[in-house]
C-alpha cells in the first residue's frame, strides 16, 4: 500500500520520500524531514514503528497510518507532538487508482485546514471519505472484515474437510456460486498473515464470531428440525433487518452476473 500511496501523492505534485527494509532512507529520516509522515507496515509492526518515530515529530507535522485497525495505532501516534489522523483504505494495492474507492479517516488531533488538505488529495482523485472515531472503526470492522473473512475462510475449510475442490464443482456452478468461489479464491490468494492480524488483533472480533456461531446453530436447528415455518420466520426476520438494501443488492448482483456472462 505504501507504493500505491506514493503514486497518489506524486500525482498530487508532492515530493515523496520512502523508507523501507532495503532503502538507505530510514524511518527516522522521514520523521525528521517530511511534513506528512505516513506509516505503512504490517499491522503487528505498526505500533512499534510509530513508537520509534514519535519522539522525533513536531507539532508542525502530520502523522498518519494506513492499517486495518485504528485504536492502537492512533493511540501510539497521539504520544507524539504531531497532528494525527488514522487512515484505512478499504481496498488493496491492486486497484488502478482512487476513483470510487473508500478511505476511512479517524482524525484524532488535527485542525480543520490540515484535515481538509490531506483528505482533499484523496477526494481530488475520486476517493470517498468516511469520517469516524478509532473506536467505532474497529467495532464496525469486526463485522465488515472480521465476520466476512471468517465466513469466507469457513467455506474454504468446509470444502477441504469434505474433500471437494472448486474444480470439481465447475460444471454445477450457478452465477451466485461462482461469485462466492471467486471471493473465497481471492482471499486465499493473498497473504495469510494479513488476515491473521485482522482477525486476531481486533478485540471486537471474538464476540462477533460468537454471535456468528450462535446464528449458525439456530439456522442448523431450523433446517434439521424440518419445520418450514421456523426457517421462514428466521428468513423474514433477516429480510426486515436488511430492509431496502435487499432490493439494491438484487439489482447490483444482477449487474455482476450480467458482466460475468457477458450480457
Amino acid at each position: 500500500m505504501g507504493t500505491f500511496f506514493r503514486a497518489v501523492f506524486e500525482k498530487a505534485g508532492c515530493e515523496v520520500w520512502v523508507s523501507g527494509r532495503e532503502t538507505p532512507c530510514r524511518a527516522e529520516d522521514i520523521a525528521q524531514n517530511c511534513t506528512v509522515v505516513m506509516v505503512s507496515v504490517p499491522i503487528r509492526e505498526t505500533v512499534a514503528v510509530i513508537e520509534r518515530i514519535t519522539p522525533l515529530l513536531s507539532e508542525d507535522q502530520l502523522v498518519c497510518d494506513i492499517t486495518s485497525l485504528k485504536v492502537a495505532p492512533v493511540s501510539a501516534m497521539l504520544a507524539s507532538r504531531a497532528k494525527v489522523i488514522g487512515l484505512h483504505p478499504m481496498f488493496g494495492p491492486t486497484v488502478k487508482d482512487l476513483a470510487g474507492q473508500t478511505i476511512i479517516a479517524t482524525p484524532a488531533r488535527c485542525d480543520r485546514e490540515t484535515q481538509e488538505e490531506i483528505l482533499g488529495v484523496f477526494r481530488s482523485q475520486g476517493a470517498r471519505i468516511t469520517i469516524t472515531t478509532p473506536e467505532d472503526h474497529d467495532r464496525v470492522m469486526a463485522v465488515v472484515q472480521g465476520l466476512t473473512h471468517y465466513v469466507t475462510l469457513g467455506v474454504a475449510e468446509t470444502m477441504r474437510r469434505l474433500g471437494l475442490t472448486p474444480r470439481e464443482t465447475l460444471d454445477f456452478m450457478s452465477p451466485i456460486y461462482q461469485i462466492e468461489m471467486c471471493l473465497v479464491g481471492r482471499l486465499l490468494s493473498q497473504d495469510p498473515s494479513l488476515y491473521a492480524d485482522i482477525l486476531q488483533l481486533n478485540p471486537h472480533v471474538p464476540p462477533v464470531l460468537a454471535a456468528c456461531e450462535d446464528s449458525f446453530a439456530t439456522l442448523r436447528q431450523a433446517i434439521e428440525g424440518g419445520d418450514p415455518g421456523s426457517f421462514v420466520e428466521i428468513f423474514r426476520d433477516n429480510t426486515r433487518n436488511f430492509g431496502d438494501y435487499c432490493e439494491r443488492a438484487a439489482t447490483e448482483s444482477d449487474m455482476l452476473i450480467a458482466a460475468m456472462v457477458g450480457k
